[in-house]
């Protein structure tokens, strides 16, 4: 679990590097590097873009809600399904993002945390006219879109039982209303984020350029490290495969329930990566400003080697060896675990090149801490 920006005053101290844009990196060379330009490109082309679109996605799972709330059948509990894909996969590019509003209000805690817990679902399904708060850290773990994924996929073995209990079950209005009020929920976050985007937020987080633990170049480079590190390699890949326990976790894949969707989850992730450490816009194929740049430039003035192409080369070996997974990663891991780790084991080279090589380079501190002992 991350202790987010820990110690930041601490930190502010201890942060090695440049206060402006042209004063030395700490190893004798100087940084000339435009950190604003990054920022922008960040904000404007990657942040913005990928928020903008999850929200117009969250829109579209609401009016499939409510069609399949209205007529619950299997036309519309597919388009359901369709819609909460959709809009997982765009949350594979917003994920990283938490500084701003996202962090105030904990936004990836109530958006992606799994597995789902199922009693806490079921005992809030049980309370008499949705007495819950599902805004609170016990909260966290029965909403989002885990919780989805079991509430379309997760209640009975076959669609038929799944759409009797928003149909002729006896507690079909509290199955309809916990769905809606989820969906809805995720919905309302994401607007509460973008809004901060859209609003003062964007324009304070480009203009914070300097080295510092609390400047929007150093938290959200530590984002990127941390999500790469956590939320893609170990979440997606090494806690299922059973590298920080005793024995592999099959039932902490991502999708557990719909269980076709967790290695496309993943990919997803990791393009995600890619795009976001090369500037690449969302949704497009032009390169902005970026950490590959900023990384290439330090490296040319320094003389040493081509830490952007040894990151670049690493991440496609990682996404070649995730390809050769099947689609179900609970499956995957129960039949064939040596290929999860073996995927597990590419993209931990690559967490070293980000989390050390890269961090050095740019003269970043680790602003974080976390307990799963790797």
């Amino acid at each position: 679990m991350k202790l987010k920006h820990l110690g930041l005053a601490l930190f502010a101290v201890m942060a090695i590097g440049a206060c402006s844009d042209s004063e030395d990196d700490g190893s004798g060379q100087t940084d000339t590097f435009d950190r604003k330009a990054l920022l922008e490109n960040v904000a404007d082309n990657i942040i913005i873009p990928a928020l903008q679109d999850l929200s117009t996605d969250l829109a579209a799972l609401k009016i499939s809600k409510n069609l399949f709330i209205a007529a619950p059948n299997q036309a519309n509990l597919e388009d359901l399904r369709e819609d909460w894909l959709a809009a997982y996969l765009t949350w594979q590019y917003v994920e990283m993002i938490n500084v701003g509003k996202a962090e105030e209000v904990l936004y990836s805690f109530q958006m992606n945390i799994y597995p789902t817990n199922v009693s806490d679902i079921q005992a809030n399904m049980n309370m008499v006219n949705g007495a819950y708060d599902l805004t609170t850290p016990e909260n966290n773990d029965a909403v989002g879109f885990p919780a989805v994924d079991y509430l379309l996929y997760g209640t009975a073995t076959i669609d038929a039982d799944i759409i009797s209990f928003y149909s002729s079950d006896i507690k079909a209005s509290s199955h309809q209303q916990y769905l809606s009020d989820i969906i809805d929920q995720m919905h309302s976050l994401t607007t509460t984020v973008l809004n901060d985007w859209t609003g003062s937020y964007r324009d304070t987080f480009v203009n914070s350029t300097d080295n510092t633990a609390s400047s929007s170049l150093n938290m959200m480079t530590n984002d990127f490290v941390f999500y790469y590190e956590k939320g893609l390699r170990a979440n997606k890949i090494g806690i299922p495969a059973g590298v920080f326990s005793t024995s592999p976790l099959a039932d902490r894949v991502e999708g557990l329930y719909s269980r076709e969707f967790s290695k496309e989850l993943a990919l997803k992730g990791l393009q995600a990566v890619d795009d976001f450490f090369n500037g690449r816009s969302y949704g497009g194929t032009t390169t902005g400003s970026s950490y590959a740049s900023y990384l290439t430039l330090l490296r040319n003035n320094s003389g040493t080697s081509d830490l952007t192409g040894i990151i670049n080369s690493q991440l496609n070996t990682a996404r070649a060896q995730m390809n050769l997974l099947g689609d179900n990663f609970f499956d995957q891991v129960n039949t064939d675990n040596v290929m999860m780790t073996a995927t597990y084991d590419e993209l931990q080279r690559a967490t070293v090149l980000f989390k050390v090589d890269m961090l050095q380079t740019l003269s970043i501190s680790v602003d974080y801490v976390d307990s799963d002992g790797d």
